[in-house]
């Protein structure tokens, strides 16, 4: 991603000239972050609340990232850390009820869509029941399409460590027993 160059009517207020880059920012790359903020905890809810808390932590260090051509990572790295630190202080406040939420818009129509549908759910289950760490780098590595390399980085980990981490979660998934035989 290029950065936006800041116009001239913005001359003289680095403030607004950082506000506008962020905001370019996150217009181009917000669904892209949502979907991992989603890959990261198994509520949609929690999910945009994760990016928000992420967004916002990034934008009160705009100014002291260096290079802004890394932004993806730091903000991914934010995104990991804050959901690490959600679920350090979790509190159980979520409740099994009786009734069924609304079905989503994007849920797809007819047999192929409901089945297609119905893998994913089981998959994003399956993933959510990884430890955290292990869940953070199955979603950069597969959701994100990160190489080992990009992966390591984004975590602060080695490229053995993503290797190892990466092939345990892979085999807890293969014998999770919602995903066998699909």
């Amino acid at each position: 991603m290029t950065t936006p160059v800041c116009t001239s009517k913005f001359a003289g207020y680095a403030s607004s000239c950082a506000g506008y880059e962020f905001t370019s920012y996150v217009r181009a790359k917000g669904p892209a972050l949502l979907r991992t903020a989603r890959s990261l905890t198994p509520n949609p809810s929690d999910a945009e609340d994760l990016l928000q808390t992420a967004l916002t932590k990034t934008y009160l260090a705009w100014e002291r990232i260096d290079d802004h051509r890394a932004l993806d990572s730091y903000v991914r790295r934010t995104l990991v850390n804050t959901r690490t630190s959600q679920w350090r202080k979790r509190r159980v406040d979520e409740y099994a009820t009786d009734e069924l939420p609304e079905p989503s818009a994007t849920t797809a129509a007819g047999p192929d869509g409901a089945e297609q549908q119905a893998e994913r759910d089981a998959m994003l289950r399956a993933i959510s029941r990884l430890p955290v760490r292990q869940r953070a780098m199955v979603v950069l590595r597969y959701y994100e399409d990160m190489s080992e390399a990009q992966t390591a980085e984004a975590l602060g980990v080695s490229v053995g460590t993503v290797k190892s981490a990466v092939s345990r979660a892979l085999s807890k998934l293969r014998e999770d027993p919602e995903l066998v035989g699909r």
